[in-house]
């Protein structure tokens, strides 16, 4: 099973630039007028932790943080954010995406961080999933049994 060629980044920037056409074009509803909706900047920055911190657990771990070639992970990270979400980058980005939503203000926007989560799911994370339950057996299993894909923990994580 083969992950896309395109970068989770791009995946990102790809969707948030379709947020914005839709609040240019199709705004349906203001629902965070300004000021308020510049709290997006906000959400925006804390969007910024759990990958951070994903970063510190890789260097730690001395692996691989490369997202086209978890089979050459050297080490299976569960400490640190990784014990209460399986993809602290990904989720750093759907909230980056959210953020953005709130920012731009109008209803058709929160659709992107709602297709976000779906397709990076498709694109990247079953890929990245098969190659590390191949390359790490059973220890892969139990973590994904014990840490949910996007947030949580101890129970089946089937999500």
């Amino acid at each position: 099973m083969r992950g896309s060629p395109v970068p989770p980044p791009v995946w990102m920037l790809i969707v948030g630039a379709a947020m914005r056409e839709l609040n240019r074009h199709v705004p349906l509803l203001t629902v965070i007028p300004a000021p308020w909706n510049r709290s997006g900047w906000g959400v925006m920055v804390l969007a910024a932790v759990t990958p951070l911190a994903a970063l510190v657990e890789f260097r730690r771990a001395r692996t691989t943080m490369n997202p086209h070639r978890p089979q050459a992970a050297s080490t299976l990270v569960t400490s640190g954010v990784f014990a209460w979400t399986r993809n602290p980058m990904y989720l750093g980005l759907a909230i980056l995406l959210l953020g953005w939503a709130i920012r731009l203000g109008s209803l058709s926007p929160f659709a992107g961080p709602l297709l976000f989560i779906p397709l990076i799911r498709y694109v990247q994370i079953l890929p990245e999933e098969h190659a590390l339950r191949a390359r790490f057996g059973a220890d892969y299993d139990r973590y994904f049994r014990r840490v949910h894909r996007w947030l949580g923990r101890g129970r089946p994580s089937n999500d």
